[in-house]
């Protein structure tokens, strides 16, 4: 293919959407010639659901993204409107950030973001098709008839393959609420032999803010003293302008007009057909599935600083106008709601997640990439994720870099797409905290000790600010050793020490880390107790008591990821004949046929696929080593 020298770039990114922007700037930042084609400018970084970022499981995302030199932390920060800690009464492990945030204004940033950065290129136009030869991407055909040539495409398309809008019985091809639909590039993905699959997500409706009678719901204040997202932000001096959410509640009268109108609603008439995401749905989903409810909470949240509209965040609903008029109206606070935007539902293409690698490149065209509802995830946090991951690896594989993929033990982002990857779905995937097998290591507040390290050694981390970072881990690695090898005895001047504190009495020796590791424990009982970390920052000192009180369960926690290393070092050959293994149930070799597992922990990975069956594997490829 003949093509001007403009048109030639290292990596090309499609769609503008939370993975795009986390691609396109990764791949930019580590030194390619980056084109980010977006079907509409002005929509990049669209907030096309709730107006949040984070949340449980889904604020650990962002914090890794952030602590690997993504985005989204930062403009979360800046474009936030509200911020608070769920499960905050809980341990530290299961706790998650979250961020009502201005939609506008997060938008304004990402777009101004990209648009200056100096080996970025912003391009509006729709891509078709994909060029490929022997196996491998060479660049995209566009609907204005252009070219472009790269290496290394990631399509970031989100709802917009086949996208179609249902509000009722009206039906449109969208890919998001007035907006065209992808159209082209999922004949082109299909007939590049990928499994191809149509899943479904839906939004609510919006209400003017002046029109809703606050005083009959429940408010729900921000945190006094809030916590950024990034690491990179400056935390003494963030005090962002924050508005107030709040809750309500359906009712028994709100019921009877969603259940008289069942044979109205798409998705129980048959006109949409793709599947739904299982823990977001629909309202009238709700109200099939849960017939013994009388109430469902609902919070009303602000998507701009102008607080002039509101989201209703439990309400989604695709049924007709007249329907979610008439439901709404008998919510308390919304009996004179003015409708601004109504509520929908859209189901697009999607391509099933087992036709990647850990990479999130396609297994059947080297270069070629995706991210984001294309592999069959919902959420703006598991979108930026994968963009992020999907930039990086593109990056490295232009520049003929060792791969970076990150296991399940290192980080939620492992999780999520060795999940994908390895079990595939058939419904819109949402990460949660119980999908991680080693929370206690991945939690929030030590994202940025835990990784970093790898944004610093691909360039997305600037030196000043990982150095403070590498003195924080070298001081805990200390403290934590310090506290573990230094006792008390029960001698009276320590007894009395221990009572000074608030803390009940020991009875035989005891090293310091179990004393640390008491409830209630305090930074100000820790300096009590010694002064060798009265200089050290406030935030290490906060890593210093979390890890003390998990230290003997991250211990063995410790010990079970050697263990599942272990099983990543046995690999297992493609031309491996499973049929011919004794004691392999023909289920078992099926299933390991089909998925062609790399090592014996992606073998542990499948469903169905037994720890006996692993031995027996194990011990195969020990005798034939």
């Amino acid at each position: 293919m003949k093509s001007a020298k403009w048109a030639e770039y290292d990596v090309i990114v499609v769609g503008g959407g939370h993975a795009g922007i986390e691609a396109s700037l990764a791949a930019t930042r580590m030194g390619c010639r980056t084109l980010l084609v977006s079907m509409q400018i002005e929509k990049i970084g669209a907030i096309s659901c709730n107006p949040a970022i984070g949340g449980l499981a889904k604020g650990h995302l962002v914090k890794e993204l952030d602590a690997l030199g993504g985005e989204m932390g930062l403009i979360t920060d800046a474009a936030g409107v509200q911020f608070r800690i769920l499960n905050a009464s809980k341990g530290p492990a299961v706790r998650g950030s979250r961020a009502q945030i201005d939609m506008d204004r997060y938008s304004l940033i990402a777009r101004t973001t990209l648009l200056a950065e100096p080996n970025l290129s912003l391009m509006q136009d729709m891509i078709t098709d994909l060029i490929t030869d022997q196996g491998r991407i060479c660049g995209v055909r566009t609907a204005l008839g252009l070219s472009y040539q790269a290496p290394a495409v990631i399509l970031t398309t989100g709802t917009f393959l086949n996208g179609r809008v249902h509000v009722g019985e009206a039906t449109a091809a969208m890919g998001r609420m007035g907006e065209l639909p992808a159209t082209g590039l999922s004949e082109a993905l299909k007939k590049l032999g990928l499994q191809m699959g149509r899943l479904k997500t839906g939004t609510c409706a919006r209400i003017a803010g002046k029109s809703i009678d606050f005083s009959q719901m429940q408010i729900q204040e921000s945190e006094p003293y809030p916590r950024p997202f990034s690491f990179r932000t400056d935390h003494t001096r963030f005090s962002p302008q924050q508005l107030p959410c709040y809750i309500t509640h359906t009712n028994k009268e709100t019921h009877r007009h969603i259940r008289e109108n069942f044979h109205r609603a798409p998705m129980f008439t048959g006109q949409i057909e793709g599947v739904g995401p299982r823990y977001c749905p629909s309202i009238e989903d709700k109200i099939d599935r849960f017939a013994d409810r009388d109430s469902h909470q609902l919070f009303v949240e602000p998507q701009s600083i102008a607080a002039d509209e509101y989201y209703i965040n439990g309400l989604s609903t695709s049924l007709p106008t007249d329907v979610q008029t008439a439901m709404i109206r008998t919510i308390p606070g919304l009996q004179r709601a003015e409708i601004t935007r109504w509520g929908y539902a859209i189901e697009y293409d999607f391509v099933q997640p087992t036709e990647l690698d850990h990479t999130l490149q396609t297994q059947k065209i080297a270069g070629l990439y995706l991210a984001g509802q294309i592999n069959g995830t919902t959420g703006y946090e598991e979108a930026a994720a994968q963009g992020l991951m999907a930039g990086i690896n593109a990056a490295l594989q232009i520049q003929k870099r060792d791969r970076l993929i990150l296991g399940r033990h290192e980080a939620y982002i492992g999780v999520l797409i060795d999940d994908l990857v390895t079990k595939g779905t058939q419904e819109p995937y949402r990460m949660f905290t119980s999908r991680a097998e080693h929370r206690l290591m991945l939690r929030e507040d030590n994202a940025d000790l835990r990784l970093s390290r790898y944004g610093f050694e691909l360039g997305l981390i600037k030196k000043s600010t990982y150095d403070p970072i590498a003195q924080k881990e070298q001081d805990l690695k200390e403290a934590l050793s310090w506290l573990e090898n230094n006792h008390l005895t029960n001698s009276r001047e320590n007894l009395q020490r221990l009572a000074d504190l608030g803390e009940e009495r020991i009875v035989e020796k005891t090293a310091l880390i179990n004393i640390a590791a008491r409830p209630g424990f305090t930074a100000t009982k820790l300096f009590g107790l010694t002064d060798r970390f009265d200089t050290l920052p406030e935030a290490t000192v906060e890593q210093i008591l979390i890890n003390a009180k998990y230290f003997h369960y991250l211990k063995k926690e410790r010990e079970r990821v050697s263990r599942m290393v272990t099983l990543q070092d046995q690999r297992l050959p493609e031309s491996l004949a499973y049929g011919q293994i004794s004691g392999l149930s023909a289920e078992v070799v099926q299933k390991l046929k089909q998925s062609q597992p790399k090592n014996l922990y992606q073998a542990s990975r499948i469903s169905g696929i037994t720890p006996a069956a692993i031995d027996i594997l194990s011990v195969y490829l020990k005798k034939n080593s």
